[in-house]
């Protein structure tokens, strides 16, 4: 068949929502003073309104991505972008903390139901050849938003635009998810549902619930001080995770439908993708947590300074990711190993820098190593999501990619909350720039081990896998012979 000829119009809509969606997990780590000043939040409501989001995102990805495939992608798209968009205006009309505490959770769920689709109308639509391509596009707006979220925020609150204050990083969400919601009910396809099936509401609340479980101490604990019942749920989100697989198992082997299809672990490429996933992620995004209290503990900078600091980090991950789909289409996965080593020697390179500078430390010296930290990263990112969903169906595409950016988005919360333990309390009770330096170490020593652990896995990938299901998929046809099968579309 035909693929969907409006593909590429339709990648810049999908990655307009991807764009918001991580744009809010970060840009609320910038807004925080100004919150508690013009708002009067206190530090607990500001812990929620800073994680809150992260932690209802992360729990609710593989439901959406399911959904998706139950419902259709387009129609969960759709509900989740417009959602969305609601929700980002409650938070930016919110009167009291409680009022934004609340609107920033359903953020997070309704962004659940949009982001997973992103994904799995990439993986159904684009044709073999072209997929990598899309999928390096997906890649650069993930590194972009983390970075806007700190360099825009920052623009955004020192021009206080309109006299809104804070309220413009949410405001401003409300044009963009209208164009995009409007641009994507002309431009997706209606992709045929797997099937019709129930949603395994037991499955659901299980995977919800035990995520959930480990989400909030990680994203509480450390500011908390991790007090008694940060504990008690971790430990629960163990066997409360393990009752739950035990149970899709059993709706597995009677042939029931289930919110979560194990059979994608069967796929050696997906299931170590998620351990590359989950170290590379924790890695870096803990890397730029310590990095933002470093610039502006230790180097003395403001919040915009800090933010147009990250600013050719995030330039070099973007021209990074737009490279990678080329370079990648001669070497294949081992340019995932080239950007995780770069990565390992630019972080070691950046430890080596404040070992010599000392007190003296500024911004200036360490620039060009961060550069090569975004740009390491941007090689590998954009090809590690098209290797790990390389041998994904189309039917099972929504779920998996919920699996995949679940595994992202907790390895992000893992990161930043377990380096920024580490940075906390390496620091102690010095607030010195000699203080900060040494923190900041420590934690580059640890995003050095995560990332070397990510490279020494990698080259798994590279490997034939099992294919996913009871039956082999057909082989893929050469580029150019027009014999890509496109997804089932209905009118």
């Amino acid at each position: 068949m035909t693929p969907y000829p409006q593909r590429w119009r339709m990648l810049p809509t999908l990655l307009a929502a991807l764009f918001m969606a991580q744009f809010d997990l970060y840009v609320v780590n910038v807004a925080g003073p100004t919150l508690q000043r013009q708002l009067h939040v206190g530090q607990a409501a500001l812990e929620l309104v800073v994680a809150g989001y992260g932690f209802t995102y992360a729990s609710g990805l593989i439901t959406g991505g399911r959904m998706g495939d139950l419902f259709g992608t387009r129609r969960m798209f759709l509900f989740g972008t417009l959602a969305f968009t609601a929700a980002s205006l409650l938070c930016g009309l919110a009167q009291s903390p409680g009022q934004l505490v609340a609107a920033r959770l359903v953020q997070g769920l309704t962004g659940a139901a949009m982001v997973p689709q992103i994904l799995a109308t990439i993986t159904a639509v684009f044709p073999t050849r072209e997929r990598p391509r899309a999928l390096a596009w997906f890649g650069v707006t993930i590194g972009v938003g983390s970075v806007a979220g700190q360099v825009l925020g920052g623009l955004l609150l020192q021009f206080d635009i309109a006299g809104l204050g804070w309220r413009v990083i949410f405001l401003a969400n409300v044009p963009i998810g209208l164009a995009a919601a409007a641009a994507a009910s002309t431009l997706m396809p209606r992709i045929a549902p797997a099937r019709k099936a129930g949603l395994d509401p037991i499955g659901v609340i299980g995977l919800s619930g035990s995520l959930a479980m480990a989400l909030a101490p990680l994203a509480l604990g450390r500011t908390e001080g991790w007090p008694l019942w940060t504990w008690l749920s971790l430990g629960a989100s163990v066997p409360a995770l393990a009752l739950t697989l035990l149970w899709e198992r059993s709706l597995s082997r009677r042939g029931r439908q289930r919110v979560l299809d194990l059979t994608l672990f069967c796929d050696t490429a997906f299931s170590r993708g998620l351990v590359v996933t989950m170290a590379l992620f924790s890695g870096y995004f803990g890397f730029t947590f310590a990095l933002s209290l470093f610039m502006q503990g230790g180097l003395g900078l403001t919040p915009l300074e800090a933010g147009l600091t990250f600013m050719p980090l995030g330039l070099a991950f973007a021209l990074a990711s737009i490279r990678a789909q080329k370079v990648a289409a001669k070497i294949g996965p081992r340019l995932i190993t080239i950007g995780l080593s770069i990565s390992v020697l630019s972080y070691g390179a950046l430890v080596l820098v404040l070992q010599l500078s000392g007190v003296h430390a500024d911004a200036p010296r360490i620039v060009v190593p961060m550069m090569l930290v975004g740009f390491g990263n941007g090689l590998a990112i954009p090809i590690l999501f098209g290797t790990v969903l390389s041998k994904i169906d189309t039917g099972r595409a929504g779920t998996a990619s919920g699996v995949l950016t679940t595994t992202q988005q907790f390895a992000s919360a893992a990161g930043v909350t377990g380096l920024g333990s580490v940075f906390f309390g390496l620091l102690g009770d010095r607030h010195g720039a000699l203080g900060y330096t040494h923190s900041m170490e420590g934690v580059l020593g640890v995003s050095l081990m995560l990332t070397l652990v990510a490279a020494l896995v990698i080259h798994s990938l590279a490997r034939p896998s099992r294919p996913v299901g009871r039956t082999a998929p057909a082989p893929v046809p050469a580029a150019g012979t027009g014999a890509e099968s496109a997804p089932a579309l209905s009118d």
